[in-house]
C-alpha cells in the first residue's frame, strides 16, 4: 500500500471516530441487556450493535462534511480540510454506513426501521441546518443519544421498560451537558458560521455554568434506581464513583484555561458514564 493510499485510509477511519460509533453500538446493546434484565441472543446484540454502530458513524461523517469551512479554523489536520479525504469520499462512505445501519434495522422489525430512520433523519439534518442553532442543536444531538437505548428495548421487545428510560434520560443530560460545554470551547469557528450557541449568545461563563448544572442534575437522578428499589447496594456503590468522577471534571471545566484543558475534563464525564453504565451490569448480574 502506497502512502497516499495509507494517507486515505487513516483518514477514513478518522473520519468515522469508530470509538464514538463504538459507543452508540454498545449503547443499544446495554438498552437490550437493560430491557431483558438480562443477555439477549448473538443475533439480536449484533443487530442492534450493527444498526448503532454504523448510522451513528454515517452522522459523524456527514458532520465533517459540513463542517469543512469551519474545521479549516479549528481542527486544520482533521481528513477534509487537511485533503486526506475529498468530500465526495465523505459522502460516499456516509451514504453506504446509512444503508447497512438502516439494513440492520429492517431485519429487526418494521418499527426498529422506523425509529433508525428518525435516528438517521436527526443526524443529518442536525448537521445541515440545526448545528448553528444553538440550543436546538443541542437538544438534537443529545436526543440521538438518548434513542440508542430505546432502540435497544425495542430490538427485544420491551420499549416502555422504565430503566431504558430511565438510562435514555441519563445519556440525554449527559450529552446535553457536553454539547453545551464543547460549544464553550469552540466558540472562535463556531463564530465563523454565525453560530447561536449559549456560549456566543451569553457568554462562555454563562454556558459553562448551565453545563455544570446539567451535570449536577445527572448526579441527583443517579440515586433514582436505589430510591425505587431498581438496583442495589453494589449499584449504589459503583455509581457514587462514577458522580464523583463527573463533579470534579464539571468543576474542572468551569475553571478550565484553554479549550483543550476543558475538553480533557469532558473526556473524563464520558468515562463516569461508561462507570455508570458498567455498575448496571455488576449490579444486575453479579448481585
Amino acid at each position: 500500500m502506497t502512502t497516499m493510499q495509507n494517507g486515505k485510509a487513516k483518514g477514513i477511519i478518522q473520519l468515522f471516530r469508530p470509538e464514538l460509533p463504538l459507543s452508540a453500538g454498545i449503547c443499544v446493546v446495554l438498552g437490550e441487556i437493560v430491557a431483558l434484565g438480562g443477555f439477549p441472543s448473538i443475533r439480536e446484540a449484533m443487530l442492534g450493535f450493527v444498526c448503532g454502530f454504523f448510522i451513528s458513524g454515517s452522522a459523524l461523517v456527514s458532520n465533517d462534511y459540513f463542517d469543512l469551512e469551519v474545521d479549516r479554523i479549528n481542527a486544520p489536520t482533521r481528513p477534509l480540510p487537511s485533503g486526506a479525504v475529498s468530500p465526495s469520499e465523505a459522502i460516499f462512505l456516509a451514504a453506504i454506513a446509512m444503508m447497512i445501519g438502516l439494513a440492520a434495522s429492517f431485519v429487526i422489525s418494521v418499527n426498529a426501521l422506523i425509529l433508525s430512520i428518525v435516528f438517521g433523519a436527526v443526524g443529518i439534518l442536525y448537521n445541515w441546518r440545526f448545528k448553528q442553532e444553538g440550543l436546538w442543536g443541542n437538544l438534537m444531538v443529545a436526543s440521538s443519544v438518548a434513542i440508542t437505548f430505546i432502540l435497544g428495548g425495542l430490538v427485544v421487545g420491551h420499549l416502555f421498560n422504565a430503566i431504558v428510560w430511565f438510562f435514555s434520560l441519563t445519556a440525554f443530560l449527559i450529552d446535553l451537558g457536553e454539547e453545551i460545554a464543547g460549544d464553550a470551547m469552540d466558540m472562535e469557528g463556531d463564530k465563523q458560521r454565525a453560530s447561536k450557541s449559549i456560549a456566543i449568545m451569553l457568554g462562555k461563563n454563562i454556558a459553562l455554568r448551565i453545563s455544570g448544572a446539567v451535570f449536577l442534575l445527572v448526579v441527583l437522578i443517579s440515586f433514582v434506581p436505589y430510591i425505587l428499589g431498581w438496583l442495589g447496594i453494589k449499584y449504589l456503590l459503583i455509581i457514587s464513583f462514577a458522580d464523583l468522577i463527573t463533579i470534579f471534571s464539571s468543576v474542572k471545566i468551569l475553571k478550565s484555561q484553554t479549550p483543550d484543558e476543558g475538553r480533557k475534563y469532558m473526556r473524563w464525564i464520558y468515562i463516569g458514564a461508561t462507570i455508570g453504565m458498567v455498575a448496571y451490569i455488576v449490579a444486575q448480574f453479579f448481585a
